[in-house]
């Protein structure tokens, strides 16, 4: 347990000095924010910084620090040191600069900001990459807590249609409305959740492996942990899915300087969840207790948060924490798809006040999201299926934002290493996951090693000619 408490402190920590270092690069002022100076009634509305957090926090969240955090323990202690760094060092630095960039740029989508620094060509990809990611999240998030719901009382695909009525619901109207009034409720269930079982933890402090007992992989089966955990733990650490995300609160912020508290500290406070979580598995794997509650390594992430909830908490307390479990990754599917209609929009220029509008584009796009889902209801193996493919597209989202971020801070004259390096990491990742998993094109390591090696000494070369022919030439042009 050691180990877990030096990383909860170490996340603490890296939010009071390294969050506020990468505020400083980023340098907020007192202009004058989108959330005021547009305020269209519907998506640009001031908020209360507490309220900006926990929708921040719960849009965010869904069940990734949670199902991520307790399949990543499944490879050992090293899942500690990939949520700590992760967060501190790409995670958080990742939301808060893509939001702090879309408050900059009148609250725009993840594509328009990628399309400003990257060009024409990758906004258009990443419109669709987005949209896909999105469809894919809203499908995803469908279908794991009307698994749990089903669990309990209902019909599986009573529960399906339920949560796809509440999403066009909740997608259609203000976001004042239904998000800003019951979403930091949710969000308080879920922090409850995380706050019950860390005092379960504290209680029982059980013998699990430390950070120094060695980093190996416990479980072959998983594949190598270069690149899988860090595909697997994705937004314990770091999440691309986030930076689409991070544009809807940039549209309600009051304040710059409100950004590090909303965009850092959501993924920090994510990170510590996570941290609780891979803890408690790892506590189910190699610590004791598959003998006391009857889980062990071959246990699925929803029979661990069952049996711990039921266990630990008591009636009255595994109902709460079902409800997070549960209302976090609806409010994360629905808030994917709100996301997307606003991208959308942004791109066709379709004002988004009037309800025939958000309709216009929000129909096709649940359409979509249901014949995703239906066809993979259909596969008897099909959340796995979607969950991995969602895994490595919403990494790869990430890797297209830290370039962009990094293009904007070398534009700005600002030390983009703090991006670069994450940036070069991600893409290391998610090129040799794309080439060794079984889901893609099952190679051996040596040779997918040494293809995403290359590919990001390719990326490497290519910022260099940028940044020589642009901000180079730029500075010639100051000073001459």
């Amino acid at each position: 347990m050691i180990t877990f408490f030096l990383s909860v402190v170490a996340l603490i920590v890296g939010y009071m000095v390294y969050g506020r270092f990468v505020e400083h690069v980023f340098g907020p002022d007192n202009r004058r924010t989108p959330a005021l100076s547009i305020n269209d009634g519907v998506d640009f509305i001031p908020m209360p910084l507490w309220k900006i957090f926990m929708v921040q926090f719960l849009n965010i969240a869904g069940t990734g620090p949670i199902f991520g955090a307790i399949m990543g323990a499944k490879f050992g202690s090293s899942a500690y040191l990939w949520i700590v760094l992760g967060c501190i060092f790409a995670g958080a630095t990742h939301d808060y600069l893509a939001g702090m960039i879309s408050l900059r740029n009148k609250g725009v989508g993840l594509p328009d900001i990628i399309g400003k620094y990257l060009g024409k060509g990758a906004k258009r990809c990443m419109l669709m990459f987005s949209v896909v990611l999105l469809v894919m999240v809203g499908a995803v998030f469908v279908y794991s807590p009307a698994i749990i719901l089903s669990g309990m009382i209902g019909d599986f695909m009573t529960w399906v249609v339920i949560i796809f009525v509440y999403y066009f619901i909740a997608t259609m109207m203000p976001i004042d409305k239904i998000i800003g009034k019951i979403y930091p409720l949710f969000a308080l269930a879920l922090l409850f959740m995380a706050g019950a079982m860390f005092v379960g933890l504290i209680l029982k402090m059980p013998d699990i492996p430390e950070i120094w007992e060695g980093m190996d992989n416990r479980n072959p089966k998983m594949g190598p942990i270069v690149p899988i955990l860090f595909v697997t733990i994705a937004c314990g650490a770091i999440s691309g899915f986030h930076a689409t995300q991070s544009p809807l609160m940039a549209r309600c912020i009051r304040h710059e300087k409100l950004g590090r508290p909303v965009f850092y500290g959501a993924m920090i406070t994510e990170g510590i969840v996570g941290l609780i979580w891979a803890t408690i598995s790892s506590y189910f794997f190699y610590g004791g207790g598959a003998e006391e509650l009857g889980a062990d390594i071959s246990s699925s992430a929803p029979q661990i948060v069952n049996i711990v909830s039921k266990n630990w908490l008591g009636v009255l307390g595994s109902i709460l924490a079902l409800l997070g479990v549960v209302a976090a990754p609806i409010s994360t599917g629905d808030t994917a798809m709100r996301s997307a209609r606003l991208i959308v929009a942004d791109f066709i220029h379709l004002n988004q006040k009037s309800i025939r509008n958000r309709l216009f584009i929000s129909i096709p796009l649940f359409l979509v999201t249901i014949l995703v889902l239906w066809f993979n209801i259909a596969d008897a193996d099909g959340f796995n299926v979607i969950w991995n493919y969602f895994g490595w597209a919403n990494q790869a989202l990430s890797v297209f934002t830290l370039w962009a971020i990094t293009v904007y801070l070398a534009h700005k004259h600002k030390p983009f290493y703090i991006t670069l390096i994450p940036a070069m990491f991600m893409t290391f990742v998610c090129s040799t996951f794309l080439l060794i998993s079984p889901i893609a094109f099952g190679l051996g390591n040596v040779i997918s090693y040494s293809i995403g090696g290359s590919i990001v000494l390719g990326a490497l070369a290519w910022f260099c000619y940028w940044y020589r022919s642009n901000v180079s030439l730029f500075e010639k042009k100051k000073h001459g």
